[in-house]
């Protein structure tokens, strides 16, 4: 587009923009940096300034205000931009100006001439992102008090019950072996004994619920996960009668398997408890077209309730009445869910109870 000008000549839309661009470089609604290929300050808008402590190198604007030992390189990323063009981007940078803190979102980019793309220089945007990651950081926390009293509900009902029998048993025994009675204190005792053991279970199993990272462990192939979880139950399953058949082949994917053992322990013992006068217990594996891999647990247990289908994976829900805390298939959700998958249950027209491990095999 051409227009006059006072002078009867010509202005190209080039000339219009490189006379423009001050204007809309003071109105944009984020802070802008220009920096030239020796990291030097060339032009910064108002909210930049107001976000970092300018300086003559950009880098060392940066440095200025981020922790040293986290922000150490600044001055090899913005090098990174101007000699190779290399764009990144860095979000929740916590910044200090003034001893006033915020939360910067941080983007580096190169700034080339229109004609031949050559590198002149670098650009810096920053956005004042520090209310958006308080409240995310708030609703965090409130998400977190939330289940932490959900639980210490839970936990304070399910301790409830075994403390106030051990009381009860404590007292009786008092009672008893002041009346030169003595039979009857070891039972009492015994009582509370089973009434402490209880109590370790569930604190012990809330512990493992309340892990929330992946193991360090090097990768280990699923079949030999599967093969050290039934060699790790094959007592309690002979004492029950309960036979393991294995249904899936040798060198299967390898993951990060210190907490998918802890899944297939936990699956195939409730399995074994669901048949306490003996059974069959199925470890089956399939891939789907999408690479999904679908590990099923099958015994031939009574089952259960379908209305509760969902609910059992619930923390304490359990159908074992005085003996199962309830956490188990809690745990094995939260594990199997980090890795991207899911669990099912269903009851089989069979008989028995089918429990599915859905597992992303292009996730590590």
């Amino acid at each position: 587009m051409l227009m006059p000008n006072t002078n009867n000549q010509h202005v190209t839309d080039k000339e219009i923009t490189a006379a423009l661009a001050p204007f809309i470089l003071q109105s944009l609604p984020i802070g802008v940096v220009i920096f030239d290929k020796q990291l030097k300050t060339v032009s910064a808008n108002p909210i930049a300034a107001e976000l970092i402590n300018l300086q003559a190198n950009i880098d060392a604007s940066l440095t200025a205000g981020t922790n040293e030992k986290i922000w150490s390189d600044w001055h090899k990323i913005l090098t990174e931009v101007v000699e190779i063009g290399k764009i990144s981007r860095f979000d929740n940078v916590a910044y200090r100006k003034r001893e006033k803190p915020s939360v910067l979102q941080i983007t580096c980019a190169p700034l080339t001439d229109g004609l031949n793309g050559v590198i002149q220089g670098g650009l810096l945007l920053l956005e004042d992102i520090t209310e958006k990651a308080n409240a995310q950081k708030q609703m965090a926390n409130t998400e977190r008090l939330a289940v932490m009293g959900k639980l210490a509900s839970k936990v304070a009902h399910e301790l409830n019950n075994p403390i106030d029998g051990i009381m009860r048993y404590i007292n009786l025994a008092k009672r008893t072996i002041s009346e030169a009675n003595l039979p009857k204190p070891v039972e009492y005792l015994e009582h509370a004994g089973d009434g402490l053991k209880r109590m370790v279970q569930i604190i012990t199993e809330l512990l493992e619920f309340s892990r929330n990272r992946y193991s360090s462990l090097e990768d280990t192939p699923i079949d030999k996960l599967l093969d050290d979880a039934i060699k790790f139950i094959e007592p309690a399953a002979k004492a029950s009668a309960v036979e393991i058949e294995r249904q899936y082949p040798s060198g299967l994917p390898a993951v990060k398997g210190g907490n998918l053992f802890q899944v297939f322990c936990n699956l195939l013992k409730n399995a074994v408890e669901a048949m306490p006068d003996g059974g069959k217990a199925t470890i089956s594996w399939d891939t789907s077209e999408n690479n999904i891999a679908t590990i099923k647990f099958h015994d031939t247990g009574p089952g259960f309730d379908p209305a509760n289908s969902e609910e059992i994976f619930e923390p304490f829900f359990t159908t074992k009445t005085g003996k199962g805390t309830g956490l188990g298939l809690a745990i094995c959700r939260d594990i199997i869910e980090k890795y991207n998958g899911k669990i099912t249950a269903q009851n089989s027209p069979s008989g028995g109870s089918i429990f599915t491990v859905h597992l992303p095999l292009n996730e590590k």
